[in-house]
């Protein structure tokens, strides 16, 4: 592996860390096209199983991390990871035989739509029975999650953040912490399904998952100071979304066009 793709790596791979840090999601939706068009990988399903193989230790240490600050809700993060890895299983089967750039273009569509809601949403007062009286709710959420996360290689964060919302009425903080869990069960589901076909470039996969150890830890710093600023964390979540969603437009109808 040549130095300077070995460079490019790690730090394409921080940029995703920092975002998982952040916000619970965007890691592997960035991992994707950094590695595609930054990195070079060449490939496009070799890029998404590479991506989610590196998401998968990145999304794990930074869940640890976000547990050690009290930012994990563990009933409600064991239930949507343990579900939705059946689903992430399912929905990665398929997208191994979906044309490359239709897939990202279908995945820009999605993104758009999960900003704008999360745009239209305020923040709600936490419920302090949330974790005994949601686990149907986060269960029937988590699958659907899981299908779409396996189908487009990726973690899903930017699905989970919303769905836990939505299902426990959760802090921001606490619903991205918690998230990191089902994050790095679905990439492993993904990547293990992308391994068999030999769609992993695991050299570039551990200079990524340097990368995204190191950025994650910044992203977590900025979290938690984001975290007392009342809806200011669904405003950079949902900008994040936006801004990827535009690239991923340019870039896969260029493509197709």
């Amino acid at each position: 592996m040549l130095i300077a793709q070995a460079m490019t790596s790690l730090a394409c791979g921080s940029l995703a860390g920092f975002a998982l840090g952040l916000i619970g999601g965007g890691g592997s939706i960035l991992a994707t096209p950094l590695l595609l068009y930054v990195v070079g990988v060449g490939d496009l399903h070799v890029a998404i199983g590479t991506g989610a193989a590196a998401v998968c230790v990145a999304a794990l240490f930074n869940f640890l991390s976000h547990a050690r600050a009290g930012h994990v809700r563990w009933g409600s993060a064991t239930v949507f990871a343990l579900v939705g890895v059946a689903g992430a299983l399912l929905g990665s089967s398929i997208g191994k035989s979906f044309d490359g750039h239709k897939l990202l273009a279908l995945f820009g569509v999605l993104m758009v739509v999960v900003g704008a809601l999360m745009l239209r949403s305020r923040d709600a007062e936490p419920s302090p029975d949330y974790q005994g009286r949601s686990g149907a709710l986060v269960a029937g959420m988590a699958l659907p999650a899981g299908m779409a996360s396996g189908f487009f290689g990726i973690g899903g964060g930017f699905l989970i953040v919303p769905c836990l919302l939505y299902a426990t009425r959760m802090p921001m903080i606490d619903a991205v912490g918690s998230s990191l869990l089902a994050v790095a069960a679905f990439s492993v589901a993904t990547a293990a399904n992308y391994a068999r076909s030999g769609l992993i470039a695991w050299d570039v996969a551990a200079w990524f998952i340097a990368g995204g150890v190191a950025g994650g830890l910044v992203g977590l710093r900025c979290a938690t100071g984001l975290c007392a600023q009342k809806d200011l964390m669904r405003r950079v979540f949902a900008g994040v979304i936006f801004a990827v969603a535009a690239y991923i437009f340019h870039r896969s109808y260029g493509a197709m066009g």
